[in-house]
């Protein structure tokens, strides 16, 4: 029965590794995900059968049945619009889950003092279980603030204690690792191992600091925050798969841990800032900082939604910018719609998608991939960047920092050096906005008073079903 065991873990390692290929590009990325999850069923099925000699089967279904529960129901009923605060609520239930299978592992052997079958707790096993308890713990309670800034229910702005911020980190990091280590001395059989309070109190430490990390970090940094802490659950669970000597956990954990820090550390670069910068927060502190010539009256021009048809119309070539506004907008069909009406009339639709557009990795993908957007007039930051200059229109639709020229022209900016979408470079730009407010880095747009800009202000769906209507009526 091992060699069963045994040969369904290589299968579901193999299937992992195919379907995270498939998820490579978007024509096999729906199958990639589906061999991915099946993958993942036959890893759980070698588990079941690896320990069918146990006495909890009630525990172990009623436990499917809550994952059953919490997984599929809230990705069924999931808009794509959610689809971050979807991605940061099940990162969250991972990394909650590997805490808690350190916490049972302290119990179950009473402090790492008391193993079965004459085992004795080695050092993997106790380094192991601790490191997982202190990055599930973080990955936990950060990812509950990432979801509940994402879905608005506190504040995406920043929210930090000043200069009191990283002592107090260091302090509640200092606090964690110090009582992993009274428990690890401890680990001893005959010692009755450390008091309960310890393994509580490095919990508490920890999770307290998942909370510190990512609340100053305001909503422009949420993509990378996301990968990062995707990638520290893929490292806990691989350390709890460790302890528990499961290989699947194991190969599954380092695996998205890997991937994830890989992502996370490409999205760092596409916004110039370092991981150590972004995990300490303070990017984006609400207020509009000064931007430009530092002073004068500045003087954006409107236009109308006719206006803006005449001039997409007549283009050579028109670029889509989207940005987090298209999304709270939802205003990707109708933007889908808009570009099939210009290409009917002769005019080249591309999208200009920037790596931290939106809230979560691909976000800007996602979306329109949902409105049936063809993937290849979805052009990458490095792709387009050189075609603004030979467009005759670009349209900014909810993108505000990543189309900002202070990055590229100011080095008092704090987002200089940040590679943006070259916007300012094409002929004229429409941007649609609700409002003159600064984008979540709080830095004024120097774009938006342009010579060639103009500004179609207004809820980003309505704004373009009313340039669609004007379309169809040329």
């Amino acid at each position: 029965m091992n060699y069963l065991v045994i040969g369904l873990y290589i299968v579901s390692f193999a299937l992992f590794i195919y379907g995270l290929m498939g998820l490579t590009g978007p024509k096999t990325a729906v199958r990639g995900n589906l061999i991915a999850a099946v993958g993942m069923a036959i890893a759980v099925a070698a588990t079941l059968v690896a320990i069918r000699h146990t006495t909890q089967w009630p525990l172990i279904i009623a436990a499917l049945v809550v994952g059953l529960v919490l997984g599929v129901p809230p990705a069924r009923l999931t808009k794509m619009t959610a689809m971050p605060q979807l991605v940061a609520f099940f990162n969250g239930v991972g990394g909650g889950t590997v805490a808690l299978i350190a916490l049972s592992e302290f119990l179950e052997t009473k402090g790492f003092s008391a193993f079965q079958h004459g085992e004795s707790p080695t050092v993997h096993i106790v380094v192991a279980s601790l490191f997982a308890a202190i990055i599930g713990s973080i990955s936990f309670w950060g990812s509950i603030i990432a979801f509940g800034k994402l879905q608005e229910i506190i504040s995406g702005s920043p929210i930090g204690f000043g200069k009191a911020q990283q002592p107090i980190n260091l302090l509640l990091l200092v606090g964690a690792v110090a009582a992993a280590v009274v428990v690890g001395v401890h680990a001893h059989p005959g010692t009755g191992g450390a008091s309960l309070w310890w393994m509580i109190g490095l919990l508490a430490a920890a999770g307290v600091l998942g909370l510190m990390v990512v609340l100053p970090i305001g909503g422009a940094d949420m993509p990378v925050v996301i990968s990062l802490l995707n990638a520290m659950t893929g490292l806990s669970a691989a350390a709890a798969g460790l302890a528990l000597n499961n290989t699947a956990m194991i190969v599954a954990g380092m695996i998205v841990g890997a991937s994830g820090s890989i992502l996370t550390n490409l999205m760092a670069k596409a916004m110039n800032r370092s991981i150590p910068a972004i995990v300490a927060g303070g990017f984006g502190g609400g207020g509009v900082a000064p931007s430009g010539d530092g002073g004068g009256d500045k003087h954006v021009k409107s236009t109308s939604a006719a206006d803006a048809a005449i001039q997409m119309a007549y283009a050579n070539q028109v670029i889509v910018v989207p940005g987090y506004g298209l999304a709270v907008a939802q205003a990707q069909h109708a933007v889908k719609d808009m570009a099939s009406l210009l290409e009917e009339k002769g005019v080249p639709v591309k999208y200009a998608i920037h790596p931290v557009a939106g809230r979560m990795p691909g976000h800007m993908n996602v979306l329109l991939a949902e409105a049936e957007v063809d993937y290849d007039a979805m052009k990458d930051m490095d792709d387009i960047n050189d075609e603004f200059s030979r467009t005759d229109v670009a349209i900014v639709i909810g993108a505000n920092d990543v189309t900002n020229p202070a990055a590229r022209n100011e080095q008092s900016s704090p987002i200089y050096g940040m590679p943006i979408l070259n916007v300012d470079k094409a002929r004229s730009v429409i941007v649609l906005k609700r409002s003159m407010n600064s984008g979540f880095a709080g830095i004024d747009n120097p774009l938006f008073y342009a010579d060639g800009t103009t500004m179609l202000f207004g809820d980003a769906k309505k704004s373009v079903t009313e340039v669609a209507e004007e379309l169809k009526a040329l």
